[in-house]
């Protein structure tokens, strides 16, 4: 046997990446202290918290209006499964966090769905959960995003889709608002 065949089978980890942006993130740099360049390796008892105050926070916004602790994020496994997930909890009491227009007050929590938007203040950031096998550890890979993200991805429409499988933005402009029409017109 060779030593690739000895060799123990490597097994993936499950990466979150995170892609920030600020509108006034050229000009106020509160980005500077997160690490872009390569993924991070966090542990799985460890919680991932977000916010102003680095003796605290691993993931440090340098931002007076950034809570000291703005939210976190815990790696968890689900129950009778073998699937893993994140568990994002707002830690602000001054300020609500957005998942996905899922409105989160201090202390609220909710499972990160697999790929959203979390917004707080002018903050956007794309989450996306790579899935993998580990489970003593996970990776975060941080990216910076050049446009609003709001704009920049299309997420899943939430907007209801008819039975007949044809969205309505397919037909040529109608007009969309109501008219009013007398009750003797019909």
């Amino acid at each position: 046997m060779t030593s690739f065949e000895e060799a123990e089978t490597q097994e993936t980890v499950t990466c979150l990446h995170l892609t920030f942006y600020h509108p006034g993130q050229d000009e106020k740099m509160m980005f500077r202290c997160l690490n872009f360049c390569k993924r991070e390796e966090v542990r799985a008892d460890d919680v991932a918290k977000f916010g102003r105050d680095s003796s605290v926070c691993h993931y440090n916004l340098v931002d007076t209006r950034v809570s000291r602790i703005q939210f976190s994020l815990q790696f968890y496994r689900k129950l009778h499964t073998s699937e893993c997930g994140f568990e994002i909890k707002n830690l602000s009491k001054r300020t609500k966090l957005t998942v996905n227009q899922t409105e989160l007050g201090y202390l609220n929590k909710i499972d990160l769905p697999w790929r959203c938007i979390i917004c707080f203040g002018d903050y956007q950031i794309l989450a996306e959960i790579q899935e993998g096998e580990a489970i003593d550890y996970f990776e975060t890979h941080l990216h910076l995003a050049e446009a609003p993200i709001l704009q920049e991805k299309c997420l899943p429409s939430l907007q209801p889709v008819p039975e007949n499988g044809i969205s309505p933005s397919f037909f040529p402009a109608q007009e969309k608002s109501p008219t009013e029409m007398d009750e003797n017109d019909m």
